[in-house]
């Protein structure tokens, strides 16, 4: 037995999360700077809802209000406790793989001189985004997994799975800002890193009830969350 296998065995228990019950298992994802756990709720199955969620000290447990990390995490539970199975995929990959001390720089220079974080990074000489999602695309090819619906914005997440094979339905996050600081983080990503983000163009009810299975292998980074908001 392999040492998965072994925690998936060894690890199952039951999760009460607002009110509601829903067994679990737990799987270490080796990497010193990509790894992290896969937290398997329920009887997984090819097509079952997948959320790959890089650490977010602020937003996850702090609840801040100036990123989309605790709503998404939070919403992304919802729907997996709602299908009754699904799989968190939780990277320790705070600040964008920064680290927690330079996401901190970051945002103190963003503050200072009023850019946006990914300027902020450059400003210092850190990378935007140092993240590779490999790492968990093998663990859910470890749990036998070969399509998933992914809730996701973010088209490296997407990339990473269907370059190992797995196929993808991309399940976009729709959460509302709740400050102009989280606002200001979401035009940037979509701007800056083309995140399925709607801009005043598409309303959040139409982009949250649209699903686009992910076919775009070899497309340019960015393409296919405009296909998404034309559907």
């Amino acid at each position: 037995m392999d040492q998965a296998a072994f925690h998936l065995r060894e690890t199952g228990h039951r999760l009460t999360r607002k009110g509601r019950e829903l067994r679990v298992r737990v799987m270490a994802i080796p990497g010193a700077e990509d790894g992290g756990h896969a937290m398997i709720f329920g009887p997984i199955a090819d097509g079952c809802l997948v959320r790959i969620h890089s650490r977010c000290l602020y937003g996850d447990a702090l609840r801040s209000d100036d990123c989309d990390c605790g709503p998404e995490l939070d919403l992304s539970m919802d729907m997996i406790q709602d299908a009754g199975c699904g799989v968190l995929v939780y990277l320790e990959q705070e600040g964008r793989g920064a680290g927690l001390v330079d996401k901190a720089r970051g945002l103190r220079t963003s503050e200072v001189f009023g850019l946006d974080t990914f300027d902020s990074y450059e400003r210092l000489g850190l990378c935007a985004d140092t993240r590779s999602y490999e790492n968990a695309a093998r663990a859910l090819l470890r749990l036998g997994l070969r399509s998933v619906r992914l809730l996701t914005n973010n088209p490296d997440k997407v990339r990473a799975l269907t370059d190992l094979g797995i196929a993808v339905t991309v399940v976009p996050l729709v959460t509302r800002p709740r400050s102009e600081r989280a606002r200001r983080y979401l035009e940037a990503k979509r701007r800056r890193r083309g995140h399925t983000i709607p801009d005043e163009r598409a309303s959040w009810q139409a982009l949250g009830s649209a699903v686009w299975r992910s076919r775009w292998r070899g497309s340019a980074p960015g393409c296919w969350w405009r296909r998404l908001l034309a559907l």
